[in-house]
């Protein structure tokens, strides 16, 4: 079966960043361990998992509107007092940004991203759309993209929060149960929408967390049945916890909107296979030389079977 490799590109960028130490300036005097560190990535999980198919998803909005209007919490405290800039991003990163799409367009590695949506929403919408009839492996250190984990469609989450794209943990439908208590990618999801994410700016149900929220799906069936279930005035719901559900109401309506990545965004047709010869050699030529990238773009090539 064909493979499609998913790569959280921010995820993966911004971990490198953090994990891959300075070592001196390149020849442009610009630095690059992010650069480097992200090529490195792509080489490691090439090598690992041989895939067939490769998207490095992009975030063309990485806090859309849309969202905004319905929670308009999500992402605030990552702002810069003020604007919309975000708060998180490192001086010292920001340049490394076009030099890392530079360098995929130069090996022709496909970047895909789409006005008013997140790299999780184009991760949803191609793994929902090739997902069954390839196996789609999807690489990020963000949990809230367990919730397309479906073993029925071949869809796992390789995710790098503690080993890194060298050690992932290979999240399948029995690693949901087993460490989280939900049986799937739904699961999870509804979870996720009752004990909120303050890295995100959603609040949540006051009073639960994960084991709680797992255990009310568990109970429930589902968040829907969860809700009708309070607003029919099921017994098994009293006191503080009743109390909470019914407060949460408003954001309970919205928030599986917000938490859900889309699986529908509209793409331009596009090939995801691995390129079988680099794409523009000048400009990676002229990125190598600029940077000092010899050493990381050799690993890669490598691993691509373009070298």
């Amino acid at each position: 079966m064909d493979r499609l490799l998913l790569l959280d590109s921010a995820s993966l960028y911004y971990r490198a960043f953090f994990g891959v130490p300075e070592q001196g300036r390149s020849p442009s005097g610009a630095p690059t361990n992010a650069v480097r560190g992200f090529t490195d990535m792509i080489a490691t999980l090439v090598t690992a998992h041989s895939p067939t198919h490769l998207v490095a998803a992009w975030d063309d909005d990485w806090r859309p509107q849309w969202r905004v209007d319905l929670i308009p919490s999500y992402k605030t405290h990552r702002l810069v007092e003020g604007s919309d800039v975000i708060e998180e991003s490192p001086e010292a990163l920001t340049p490394q940004v076009p030099v890392i799409r530079d360098l995929l367009a130069a090996v022709g590695i496909t970047r895909v991203g789409a006005p008013g949506y997140e790299a999780d929403d184009i991760i949803g919408t191609l793994a929902h759309h090739h997902g069954g009839a390839m196996a789609v492996d999807v690489v990020t250190g963000d949990r809230d993209l367990l919730q397309l984990v479906d073993d029925a469609r071949h869809v796992r989450v390789l995710y790098t929060g503690k080993g890194g794209v060298r050690d992932p943990d290979i999240v399948t439908q029995s690693l949901l149960q087993e460490k989280y208590g939900v049986p799937d990618g739904r699961g999870y999801l509804e979870m996720s929408v009752l004990r909120g994410d303050t890295s995100d700016g959603l609040p949540g149900v006051k009073g639960i967390g994960d084991k709680t929220a797992a255990a009310l799906i568990a109970q429930f069936g589902s968040l829907a049945a969860l809700r009708a279930a309070v607003d029919g005035g099921d017994p098994s719901i009293k006191g503080a916890r009743r109390a909470n559900l019914e407060a949460a109401g408003p954001y309970l309506d919205v928030a599986p909107t917000v938490v859900a990545v889309a699986q529908d965004v509209a793409l331009p047709p596009a090939d995801y296979s691995l390129p079988k010869e680099i794409a523009d050699p000048a400009l990676l030529d002229d990125l190598v030389a600029t940077f000092g990238l010899e050493s990381p773009v050799r690993r890669l090539l490598t691993a691509l079977d373009l070298a």
